[in-house]
């Protein structure tokens, strides 16, 4: 069952996490920020493969929880513009022309690392 939203711990090894409620960047786990799982404040990559939960998981959290999780993710990215100095109108206009190349960039990012 999913509790409440938190950032969860984080590995100084960066080892691989699959499921549980503790390790922030884990995979397919409740509460805590990650990837794949359900209940989380928001997403977090640790460059490890990703473990989804179901959807029918996903539509089981309690109104409440994802309600914290959706406001505990919004003070994350407030707190995070505010340290990159940007406000939220440069957000939603980097956003937008980000938006518009980001498969042109992947594509360019894939032929790069290809002839490195």
């Amino acid at each position: 069952d999913v509790s409440s939203p938190k950032h969860g711990k984080v590995d100084p090894f960066n080892m691989p996490h699959v499921g549980g409620n503790m390790w922030a960047g884990g995979t397919g786990g409740r509460d805590t920020a990650g990837l794949g799982g359900k209940g989380g404040p928001y997403r977090l990559d640790a460059g490890h493969r990703v473990y989804q939960v179901s959807q029918a998981e996903k539509d089981a959290v309690p109104e409440e929880v994802k309600r914290a999780a959706r406001e505990m993710g919004e003070k994350a990215f407030k707190r995070r513009l505010k340290e990159i100095q940007m406000s939220e109108y440069d957000a939603s206009t980097y956003e937008r022309f980000s938006g518009a190349v980001r498969r042109q960039v992947q594509s360019l990012r894939i032929i790069l690392d290809n002839l490195q």
